[in-house]
């Protein structure tokens, strides 16, 4: 048996069985807007593969733990994250190995000690994730 649905004068006939599977029935697709938002998609590809890289990396706690404090202090060493997150500090370096070859941070060696530190063009895309969780302690602690 099929039921029929009837859209803007046209009668369109559907299976039961698939009527569940059906997430879209439109009758107009406006071109135009679709061409459009390709357009948009492809000319920013590299964009949306660098945000999609920054977040796919800051989406582990940990790791955005250690971003955040690099953006909060510019720079630390991993013994200073050690203590600050609670961690050993072979786990801290395994966040910031990963941290590093995703190219989110940098690194410079003062004698013995090496300094991590967030890159320029990433601080831009996660100062808005920052801002928002300063943000949402604040309002912790004022309730």
């Amino acid at each position: 048996m099929y039921l029929s649905i009837c859209l803007n004068k046209k009668t369109y006939y559907i299976c039961p069985d698939i009527m569940d599977k059906i997430t879209c029935l439109r009758v107009f697709a406006d071109q135009a807007q679709i061409m459009a938002c390709k357009d948009k998609i492809e000319a920013n590809a590299k964009s949306f593969a660098l945000l999609g890289r920054v977040l796919e990396l800051a989406g582990n706690e940990n790791r955005l733990k250690i971003l955040y404090l690099l953006e909060e202090e510019g720079e630390l060493c991993p013994c200073d994250m050690s203590d600050i997150l609670e961690m050993s500090i072979p786990a801290v370096s395994q966040h910031l190995r990963k941290l590093k070859d995703g190219n989110i941070i940098e690194a410079r060696r003062a004698g013995q000690t090496i300094y991590y530190s967030l890159k320029e063009e990433h601080m831009k895309i996660l100062k808005p994730f920052f801002k928002h969780i300063n943000t949402q302690n604040i309002t912790t602690k004022t309730i």
